[in-house]
């Protein structure tokens, strides 16, 4: 039996999907507030049928591949630097440990005065909400390296620059993956978030956009277009770990 263990989850899901077919089918819950899950299917079908998904899926993708992108470069870029430098990190932690906890969605108002409504401000916060996670955990990844790691190093008289890329960077590399993925996921929730804000492309705009106009059907086939791109992205990211797993271990 268990080899068919992988089925509970699914199976768990189409029966919540059941019930609730059944619940808006009797009346249980009005069709109105929530539509029946064939409804929202068939809705999704049609938006995919008539090219609706491409566009908005693109751009939303687009922004969170540059932000997450540059979250990525200069968040381990800064950990690195924080990380081998004493005197980088006590100037900067402070600023670091002020700014970390501030909840990225309270930021979104201001963002919009200084940088308008366009691509710039959402590609910014994309950035800001994965920064951190990445930042945060280059720095402990790098300063959790073993100093006899180094010290041997030193006493073979490796050069500072070969040290960082043969001990610190492979030692701190699952702890810079973890980082990587809680913020390519917080960078999904607030791609959608600030779209829905400016109301300006992308999924988070449609979403927003069906609602005001009481499309519920197609509002919930968006929310599901969402639900894909984080799963699709999940996905891949796992697939990019195991990957460079091994590398990390092949090189060790």
């Amino acid at each position: 039996m268990k080899k068919f263990d992988f089925l509970l989850g699914p199976g768990f899901i189409l029966a919540l999907l059941a019930a609730l077919e059944l619940a808006c089918r009797s009346g249980l819950i009005s069709p109105f507030m929530v539509p029946a899950p064939t409804v929202v299917l068939a809705a999704l079908a049609q938006m995919v049928a008539n090219g609706q998904v491409l566009s908005p899926l693109g751009y939303t993708i687009y922004l969170l591949l540059s932000g997450f992108a540059l979250a990525v470069v200069s968040g381990i870029g800064f950990g690195l630097a924080m990380g081998v430098s004493n005197r980088l990190f006590y100037l900067f932690e402070p600023l670091v440990e002020m700014l970390r906890p501030i909840p990225k969605p309270a930021l979104l108002p201001p963002l919009m005065l200084f940088l308008g409504f366009g691509a710039e401000m959402k590609i910014f916060v994309i950035w800001l909400s994965a920064f951190f996670p990445i930042l945060i955990n280059t720095i402990e990844g790098v300063r959790s390296t073993d100093p006899v790691l180094l010290q041997t190093a030193q006493t073979f008289k490796i050069g500072r620059t070969k040290q960082i890329f043969r001990i610190v960077l492979p030692n701190a590399a699952p702890m810079i993956l973890a980082g990587a993925k809680v913020g390519l996921g917080l960078a999904l929730v607030l791609a959608v978030l600030a779209e829905m804000l400016a109301s300006s492309g992308g999924l988070g705009a449609q979403i927003i956009d069906m609602q005001r106009s009481f499309k519920l059907p197609e509002m919930y086939a968006w929310i599901i277009v969402v639900s894909i791109l984080g799963i699709g992205q999940t996905a891949v990211f796992r697939l990019f770990e195991r990957r460079y797993a091994f590398w990390v271990r092949s090189r060790q």
